[in-house]
C-alpha cells in the first residue's frame, strides 16, 4: 500500500476577496501536482479569533503533512513558526504587493 501524504488548504477569504474560489482551486491543483491528499480546505476572515492558533489545532487533529496557502500574505507576511515546527507550510507562489 502506497502512502498518500495529507494536506490541508488555508487561506484567509479577506486577504483573497473575490479570488476566493480561484484560491481554492490553485491549492487543490499544486496539492494534486506534489501528491498530497487535500482532505480539508479552511477559510478565515478577520473576524476569526486567532486564525494561526486554530489553524495549528487543526493540522494536529488531522495529522497532516503540509499546510497549502495561495501565498504568505495569507500568514501576515511570514510562516508561523509555530506551524513550521509541526508540518510543511507551502504556498502556491511568491505574493505580489
Amino acid at each position: 500500500m502506497k502512502f498518500v501524504p495529507t494536506a490541508i488548504g488555508y487561506l484567509r477569504s479577506d486577504v483573497s476577496g473575490i479570488r476566493q474560489e480561484w484560491d481554492e482551486t490553485q491549492i487543490r491543483s499544486l496539492a494534486s501536482r506534489l501528491g498530497y491528499n487535500l482532505t480539508k480546505t479552511v477559510a478565515f476572515s478577520a473576524k476569526t479569533d486567532d486564525p494561526v492558533a486554530q489553524l495549528v489545532a487543526l493540522a494536529r487533529k488531522m495529522n497532516a503533512d503540509a499546510v497549502i496557502a495561495p501565498g504568505l500574505t495569507h500568514f501576515g507576511g511570514a510562516i508561523p513558526r509555530e506551524l513550521d515546527r509541526i508540518t510543511a507550510v507551502i504556498t502556491v507562489g511568491p505574493d505580489t504587493v
